[in-house]
């Protein structure tokens, strides 16, 4: 079910993207600022969407790769929701976000210099994590990491060989 497991993945892929292009919009046409995990969720997404993106290429040449893609898209989602969990119960309870782990990250990969419109972070946590239809935004990051990361799942056990079924072991 290589196929299955490939358009499952685009899925991902494509969900992941949209989720960032949203997070754009909503920064640059209306005025929602970005904390430093509210950026470095979006380095997930992106993570999320090139792993999902590869094994959709692979799905009809390598069943292992396919697999392999699948999983580790899956443990970004996960890491994903880590993070949308922390910014909601941790990093948003203080006043600062500056210096945690996301901030060290973004800054030692340099993105917040090399792609600022997309990973700078410019509001502190407590003021970035508004609501959004009545939830607060790092929910739906999170809702949407769990999402993804069950779409990952099912692509990779659309992905596992078929096993034999007992009677045709006997023949």
């Amino acid at each position: 079910m290589p196929r299955r497991s490939g358009s499952i993945l685009l899925l991902c892929a494509v969900l992941a993207i949209g989720a960032v292009g949203v997070a754009l919009v909503l920064q640059h046409f209306f005025g929602m600022e970005p904390c430093a995990w509210c950026t470095f969720q979006r380095l997930v997404f992106l993570l999320v969407a090139a792993l999902a993106f590869a094994g959709w290429l692979l799905a009809g040449r390598s069943c292992m790769a396919l697999l392999a893609s699948s999983v580790l898209a899956g443990v970004a989602a996960l890491g994903g929701v880590w993070a949308a969990l922390h910014q909601q119960f941790v990093a948003a309870q203080s006043l600062s976000c500056a210096f945690t782990f996301a901030d060290r990250a973004l800054m030692k990969l340099r993105l917040d210099e090399s792609l600022p419109w997309l990973f700078e972070a410019t509001a502190s946590c407590s003021e970035a994590n508004v609501p959004l239809l009545g939830l607060p935004f790092a929910l739906w990051s999170a809702a949407l990491f769990l999402l993804l990361g069950a779409l990952a799942a099912r692509a990779a056990h659309a992905a596992l060989p078929a096993r034999a079924l007992p009677a045709q072991r006997a023949a």
